[in-house]
């Protein structure tokens, strides 16, 4: 039974069959003063596809991408990274980032992005040209029209593509965090017109998730649990007896065996991703800092505890409790010393930039 759970599992991680439609069709639906494309492509993530003409004489890269919004008013994004900054992700990318921003007409707005942050609408790397985006569908399809000047010699380039489901104060909100999302980027050979997540590595990165997922899902989703019901439950009938303890033992060392191994996986697939970087002006930094700080002190008040109750298991002598009772008075003692010189140094520079403010509004006019 284990076993075929464990395989339901690996079927079910296993990543869905490329779409079966083709990309090409959606030219029907451009507006008549748009050129045929070359060559077009279905990409592997978000539903979206690519349309494409390269001159490679003048290096004009002319794009069509579509894609349907997150949610209806959202926006949506193509671009190219020539660094390959990021592992060829967001970081680095001359993006193409179309949305209603006035409520209403769809409109496009290039982006220079440098960091995880989308930042201000500005001038990208490349000279950007005939740039629009249309509502294509009833089904809420987006298209981005472009042409980009890469210059002579391009070949294979990084590209990103991205959805969203909002426009927030003129700008668009940040994406989802969802694999699909994490994984909306690849190569577009210019030679061999082609266009998709890249030579192998997205399938490789696929495998080793799948990987880490079965491992984990067998350990501690089934391994462990049936260890814990067979010492529950089955030591009670005399006819199980000791069958029920090396059913035990075999199930939890397999567990922890598989456990490790799971481990091990996520901490090399954390190695070679990107990741989620929240910088400390993140919004969801204040939730991560609440999770970080009850957590924390919550395995501090408990590891003290488990030290009590091990000594107490144990029946250490008197003297070597008082020993850990003195030091942790003198942790104590050393943490609030460090308390009030801490809070002493934050209100001082709490002071000093409200002075600071002050005195460069103009302090007279009694205004802050």
């Amino acid at each position: 039974m284990g076993v075929a759970v464990v395989l339901l599992l690996a079927l079910a991680l296993l990543p869905p069959p490329p779409s079966a439609t083709a990309a090409c069709a959606t030219e029907a639906s451009f507006p008549s003063n748009r050129a045929a494309y070359a060559a077009c492509a279905d990409l592997p993530h978000l539903g979206a596809s690519l349309h494409w003409a390269h001159d490679a004489s003048s290096g004009d890269l002319s794009v069509a991408f579509v894609a349907r919004p997150a949610a209806p008013g959202g926006w949506v994004a193509w671009g190219i990274n020539p660094s390959g900054a990021g592992g060829g992700g967001m970081p680095g990318t001359q993006a193409l980032v179309a949305a209603p921003y006035d409520g209403n007409a769809w409109s496009v707005r290039t982006y220079n992005i440098t960091e995880y942050a989308l930042g201000p609408p500005g001038p990208i790397a490349f000279p950007a040209s005939d740039l629009a985006a249309e509502l294509l569908a009833a089904d809420g399809r987006v298209a981005v029209f472009g042409r980009i000047n890469l210059g002579t010699g391009a070949g294979v380039l990084n590209h990103v593509w991205q959805v969203g489901a909002a426009v927030s104060g003129g700008s668009p909100a940040p994406h989802a965090m969802g694999g699909d999302n994490l994984a909306a980027k690849g190569q577009l050979d210019l030679v061999r017109a082609t266009a998709g997540a890249g030579a192998g590595a997205d399938d490789s990165a696929t495998e080793k998730r799948n990987i880490h997922g079965i491992l984990n899902a067998a350990s501690w989703g089934i391994l462990l649990p049936t260890g814990a019901i067979v010492a529950r439950y089955l030591k009670t009938f005399r006819s199980a007896d000791p069958a029920w303890f090396y059913l035990h033992v075999t199930c939890q060392l397999l567990g922890y065996a598989a456990g490790v191994a799971g481990w091990a996986t996520g901490i090399n697939l954390g190695n070679e991703s990107e990741g989620v970087v929240p910088g400390k002006t993140h919004k969801c930094r204040a939730y991560w800092n609440a999770y970080h700080h009850s957590v924390g002190y919550a395995v501090v008040v408990l590891g003290i505890v488990n030290v009590f109750k091990g000594m107490a298991i144990l029946g250490v002598e008197q003297r070597w409790r008082t020993a850990y009772i003195v030091a942790l008075f003198v942790l104590g003692a050393v943490a609030l010393v460090l308390e009030v010189v801490t809070w002493g140094v934050v209100v001082r520079r709490r002071r000093m930039a409200e002075n600071k403010t002050f005195n460069n509004s103009g302090g007279s006019n009694g205004h802050m």
